[in-house]
């Protein structure tokens, strides 16, 4: 019978996305890893391959339409034997649709292909997660009373095919179990005025109404959930630039006939990543009923595009070189702004860094992306007048910065060791290299 083809879940965050170009027509031939689409989430613009082999028989979301579902039908499959008439005597709608994937790095396996004919929904495994098979590989499994959750799949993402179900035995069936009772109705978290309410107090003035993306949505929903959720204190110092900015000229004269130049962020990303490693109780995450303390250092840090932001991850930053997260960053940063990064490439990590010194801000707060711990907000380097430590008036050049922290992670002693140890490395950079 027809197969439909999903929109898949391309991040753990994704919702709903654009189907921005087809890759096929109605009536070509595709097998699985062959391109099908480009989709565009609220991060990238990524290419969308097929799982099944099959004839494209109907496309049913046009290219360029915004908003799509995951887990909404964009077009049906058709096997061999098979012909268009066969779709409309077929269930409009594909069963049970799949849950997002688990927080983490790894993007969620593209939802593909549930059966059109009454075959058995999609199962799941005991753990709530989804079992991904073919349909006939389901239908198999049916007529030979197999239990999927235990067989291993050898497909894509793990997709069960009908290969690994052809040669498996039949296991006993699983007691189905009872649903859970539905808990109390949970308070609706009030959201502010509505967006007509807002255009009737702005009546008679001239304004242009700007359309939210999905970027601009996706960053309103999970900042303003992050800090409605999170308990953020807040650490602040002032850190003495001097030595790091006179080492780092002295860098750059030796790396120049490498065409490498490195900035004071880089410097900054190295102490905090140095920091954790001294502080590893702060180089966690919060997982909802328990914390993930992390072995290596993996700095994530802010990158401004047009409509939004970035936060690529620098892995194993305490292990990198000034001159290689340079040149990481740099490459991260250009094809961020260029929507070009890849799922793990800008998520993960354990504590960011916010960086707005280039543009003249002396001090702000940021907020906590989560599960990250914290996150360091960096001001401008400025000269000011300090007390030496010989008692006497002096100049410094001296940089602000805030760090925000989620309580529930690190507590405010053991965020304090955390920010005195960034600001040891960053006033003694030499030590940076040890």
């Amino acid at each position: 019978m027809p197969t439909e083809i999903l929109m898949p879940a391309l991040s753990p965050t994704m919702e709903e996305g654009t189907l921005a170009r087809w890759l096929v027509k109605e009536g070509d031939t595709v097998s699985s890893g062959d391109l099908l689409a480009e989709i565009e989430t609220d991060k990238a613009t990524m290419e969308f391959e097929a799982v099944d082999e099959g004839t494209i028989g109907k496309i049913l979301i046009a290219e360029g339409t915004e908003g799509v579902k995951v887990n909404t039908a964009i077009a049906v499959l058709l096997e061999d034997g098979e012909s268009a008439d066969d779709i409309g005597t077929a269930p409009a709608k594909a069963p049970a649709a799949a849950p997002a994937a688990a927080a983490g790095n790894e993007a969620a396996a593209p939802a593909v292909s549930e059966a059109l004919a009454p075959a058995p929904a999609a199962p799941a495994k005991a753990d709530g997660g989804r079992i991904f098979a073919s349909p006939l590989a389901r239908r198999i499994a049916a007529q030979k009373g197999l239990d999927l959750a235990q067989i291993t799949g050898s497909g894509p993402h793990g997709r069960i095919v009908k290969a690994d179900v052809e040669g498996a035995t039949a296991t006993a069936p699983v007691a189905a179990t009872a649903p859970a009772a539905a808990g109390p109705a949970a308070t609706a978290v009030p959201t502010g005025p509505s967006a007509d309410m807002v255009a009737r107090m702005y009546e008679g003035r001239e304004y242009e109404e700007v359309k939210l993306d999905g970027m601009r949505k996706t960053i309103a929903a999970r900042l303003a959930e992050a800090k409605q959720t999170i308990p953020h204190f807040y650490l602040r110092r002032d850190i003495k630039l001097d030595a790091l900015l006179k080492f780092r000229s002295q860098l750059n004269k030796q790396l120049e006939a490498r065409g490498v130049k490195l900035s004071v962020n880089d410097f900054i990303i190295k102490a905090v990543a140095n920091a954790l490693q001294q502080v590893p109780e702060c180089n966690a995450v919060w997982a909802g009923d328990r914390v993930l303390q992390l072995k290596p250092s993996d700095v994530a840090v802010a990158v401004a595009i047009e409509g939004g932001l970035f936060t690529p991850v620098l892995q194993d930053a305490d292990t990198k070189s000034l001159s290689a997260l340079s040149t990481e960053m740099k490459d991260l940063a250009g094809r961020a702004r260029e929507r070009k990064l890849a799922p793990h490439e800008y998520q993960g990590g354990t504590f960011a860094v916010s960086n707005l010194g280039m543009f003249g801000i002396d001090n702000f707060d940021a907020i906590v992306n989560p599960p990250h711990a914290g996150i360091l907000a960096v001001g401008t380097g400025a000269k000011k007048p300090v007390v030496g430590d010989d008692g006497e008036l002096t100049v410094a050049t001296i940089m602000s910065v805030t760090m925000s922290v989620d309580h529930r992670v690190i507590d405010g002693a053991l965020g304090a060791q955390l920010l005195q140890a960034i600001v040891d490395n960053l006033e003694n950079p030499m030590v940076m290299l040890a």
